[in-house]
């Protein structure tokens, strides 16, 4: 069973496909670090670091994604 909370990140994250979502902007929406490394923690959520370019720059981010057992856990009433 997953909280209000969990359930609302993991929906965002769904909502967000195969691209994911950066831990900052997850971070920034209010979920706390903890909560989402509990989602990993249970497999309900993946991290992945990427290096994307802004302005000429590499800026390493971390990117958060549902998982198949992420997905089931929203789809369960």
């Amino acid at each position: 069973m997953i909280s209000t909370e969990q359930r609302r990140a993991l929906e965002m994250l769904a909502d967000a496909e195969s691209r994911g979502s950066t831990i900052e902007m997850l971070i920034e929406d209010g979920f706390p670090a903890e909560m989402l490394a509990d989602l990993v923690r249970n497999g309900l959520a993946s991290m992945q670091g990427d290096t994307v370019k802004v302005g000429g720059r590499a800026i390493e981010i971390i990117r958060v994604q549902i998982t198949d057992a992420g997905q089931r856990a929203i789809e369960e009433p």
